[in-house]
């Protein structure tokens, strides 16, 4: 089947319209017709080979909404009609301890993800910036009625991104959260923590997207860039979650949490990061990273988000806009999440 795409020839060019093959629909198959496709940072990293060298041309894309137009012999949790999604994979061992206990993402054989990866047939994921794509049915999420689906396309990435680690370290009344960073992943991130019931502190840089933050459910909002927010949030918080791709001072942050508080890192940048042991061991602290989460708790994140009316905010594009779009991210210049209406590929 041919279908029409946005995809990167070669790391660092733009983007461009090309037509890609999809496999034909097999017995534990759904094909869907993609509605939407968020932008996420790490489709940039991907393309520009921030993350190193990728099986170039790359269709990026792992915040897939459509609608079900078929499905496979043996399918039965979705049907013809359905409206679906697809997030960061599409596949993974289903044998190892990992996904035995509904922890796909850290298949120990490593999970196929929705593009720039090896699928099991050998050939080259490519997401979805296009028009169909087909999935193995356990990897597509039902999207629950009362969310826009526009606005859930990022919860497939940005969501659950965010989503896994605030349950994980128990988000919740009685909980101080700071989160770091107010972009896509950022202002999820202050959605969830504060529908968690949790008390929760914005991080950022500076204040220029304090009323935003404040708006978007934030009880607190302090600007990093001002040397006073880390002497006067010294030992406040129990949880902090790191949103942004980009280099910071670890040790600063740590500096934040009280004993047995926890920073996890859920933004992704292309350099290491260091750690002094001191800022752990000063305050019986931890430093955790955490990618995504299993199908079950992504279909749990996206139940909860449709319980508490939580969608992403988003600025909706065409397809020929995404290099433009790219840009603005880069820039951040967008609140909060770029999706791609693939109506304008056909």
């Amino acid at each position: 089947m041919r279908v029409n795409a946005y995809a990167a020839p070669a790391a660092g060019e733009p983007l461009a319209r090309v037509t890609i093959d999809r496999r034909e629909v097999g017995p534990n198959d759904v094909l869907i017709q993609i509605e939407y496709a968020g932008i996420c940072h790490s489709d940039i990293h991907t393309v520009n080979g921030d993350w190193g060298p990728q099986p170039f041309p790359v269709v990026p894309g792992h915040e897939i909404v459509g609608l079900v137009t078929d499905v496979g012999s043996d399918v039965n949790r979705h049907h013809v009609g359905d409206r679906v999604g697809v997030g960061c994979m599409v596949n993974s061992c289903g044998e190892c301890v990992n996904c035995r206990a509904g922890d796909e993402q850290y298949c120990v054989k490593g999970n196929i993800g929705t593009y720039a990866a090896t699928d099991v047939d050998g050939t080259t994921t490519q997401g979805g910036y296009s028009t169909h794509v087909v999935v193995d049915a356990d990897f597509v999420l039902r999207i629950p009625e009362g969310i826009d689906p526009v606005a859930a396309a990022p919860l497939l990435c940005a969501g659950i991104t965010t989503y896994a680690p605030l349950r994980r370290w128990n988000a919740g009344p009685g909980r101080q959260v700071a989160v770091v960073g107010l972009g896509g992943l950022g202002h999820m991130a202050v959605k969830i923590a504060h529908a968690l019931g949790a008390e929760v502190t914005v991080l950022s840089q500076s204040l220029k997207k304090q009323e935003d933050g404040l708006r978007l459910g934030a009880d607190h909002y302090y600007a990093t860039e001002d040397p006073a927010t880390f002497e006067q949030l010294a030992s406040r918080f129990d949880l902090i979650l790191n949103t942004v791709s980009a280099r910071i001072d670890l040790d600063a942050y740590l500096g934040l949490l009280g004993v047995d508080g926890t920073l996890v890192n859920v933004g992704a940048p292309p350099e290491p990061l260091s750690v002094n042991v001191f800022s752990l061991i000063g305050g019986r602290r931890s430093f955790a990273g955490s990618m995504i989460g299993g199908i079950a708790l992504t279909q749990e994140m996206l139940d909860f988000c449709a319980e508490h009316g939580i969608a992403a905010d988003v600025e909706v594009i065409a397809a020929e806009k995404v290099n433009e779009a790219y840009e603005r991210v880069l820039a951040s210049d967008v609140r909060y999440r770029f999706v791609i209406d693939t109506a304008t590929l056909t």
